[in-house]
């Protein structure tokens, strides 16, 4: 044992360096069982991974020239054997495994776990397609269970803010990992239904390890998204993240920021459809109007045409009429001539003229008629001898044949 004189003081450095003497004098060669959990491949090919159980953690990592051996590149939750040394990273007063084999020997507990309540929740209908419900088109209040001290939260206020300002956001703030973290959100979406002012449920965090994101894998959480009767969104961890929350909302967000930009997006659809059809009336408007324009300098020009026309046909129409006058007149003097010629011949013949002459028109009193003959006369026959002027009754004496 290495006992220090507490009258001497150490640097951290000189601290470190000691401890790092320590270890890997004394851990030069080591194998180790765990599951592989924060799994990341560098761009420079070195692999990164935390190494764990159900009572620890070790950082591990795997340099490029060791790695390139390893068949099958490991997944996080899966049950590993490493083969190395231990050594302590000074830069961060870290110990770290540095292995230079890696052998699979199964699967994790924690992913074990996973997969049997993934099964059984699914035999139960869970994840049935006909179970999800459709986000409410135009929500008014958004219930979020999630940390209030996390990024989720600002992620998600900082969409809301900005897409649709006017739709409040109402937080139930839980533990998101850790000890009693998962009966804390189940009781929050219990809370939140019985509070009756949302709309839609957002329920999740941010990106983590298969352990920090835990809370969102148990079934106490599962069963609470099913019985709600708001719809949830699902909003646990990054992009290539999924969790059991997931499979049970009616509808999975890579992000919370994708959950609110989800939440808001049929408002958003809404609005840029109105724009698109008052778009396309004002372009139909402006067509007909231009349609409209186009006939009406069509008729305008046609209208200028057909002036054009009656003035060039003016001077003829002016010659037809007096033409047309000139026949009137003629056929009238004609017509004038030949009646009264007509009226001189009916004078010529009328016994009124003789009368003129000297002659005397004789008519029957009892009918009023002229005699043509003399034998229409008998004795005492009254007679009336019409003169030029006036007239005078006699009686027949005799009649001569």
């Amino acid at each position: 044992m290495l006992v220090q004189d507490t009258a001497q003081k150490l640097s951290v450095t000189a601290l470190v360096v000691l401890l790092q003497e320590v270890v890997e004098s004394n851990f030069i060669r080591v194998s180790v069982e765990g599951e592989i959990s924060n799994f990341t491949a560098a761009a420079s090919g070195h692999w990164y991974f935390t190494l764990k159980d159900s009572g620890a953690q070790l950082r591990g990592v795997m340099f490029r020239g060791r790695n390139r051996l390893v068949k099958v590149t490991p997944q996080n939750g899966q049950k590993v054997v490493c083969n190395g040394s231990v050594t302590l990273y000074s830069a961060r007063g870290e110990l770290q495994l540095v292995a230079d084999s890696l052998s699979s020997v199964g699967q994790g507990d924690l992913q074990a776990n996973f997969e049997a309540l993934k099964q059984q929740l699914a035999a139960e209908g869970l994840f049935d397609a006909e179970r999800k419900r459709p986000l409410p088109a135009f929500p008014k209040a958004v219930g979020v269970v999630t940390s209030a001290s996390g990024a989720a939260i600002h992620d998600i206020l900082t969409v809301m803010k900005r897409r649709a300002p006017d739709v409040r956001v109402l937080l139930r703030p839980v533990k998101v990992q850790g000890q009693g973290a998962a009966l804390e959100i189940a009781q929050a979406i219990a809370d939140l239904n019985r509070h009756g002012e949302v709309d839609v449920l957002i329920v999740g965090r941010g990106g983590g390890s298969l352990e920090d994101l835990w809370a969102f894998n148990e079934e106490v959480v599962a069963r609470a998204i099913a019985a709600s009767m708001l719809p949830v969104l699902s909003a646990v961890g990054h992009e290539t993240d999924f969790s059991i929350a997931d499979f049970v909302a009616d509808l999975r967000a890579p992000t919370p920021s994708a959950a609110a930009e989800l939440v808001a997006k049929n408002r958003l659809e809404l609005e840029a459809h109105l724009d698109q059809l008052t778009m396309r009336l004002r372009s139909y408007i402006s067509n007909e109007l231009a349609l409209v324009g186009e006939r009406l300098q069509n008729l305008f020009r046609r209208l200028r045409l057909s002036q054009v026309d009656l003035s060039a046909f003016s001077d003829e129409m002016s010659i037809f009429e007096r033409r047309l006058s000139l026949a009137i007149k003629s056929s009238l003097r004609q017509h004038s001539d030949r009646l009264a010629l007509a009226s001189g011949r009916l004078d010529a013949l009328s016994p009124l003229t003789q009368l003129q002459r000297g002659y005397v028109l004789a008519t029957i009193d009892h009918d009023g008629v002229s005699p043509a003959k003399v034998q229409r006369l008998n004795r005492d026959d009254i007679l009336w001898l019409r003169f030029s002027e006036g007239r005078a009754k006699v009686r027949v004496e005799e009649i001569e044949c």
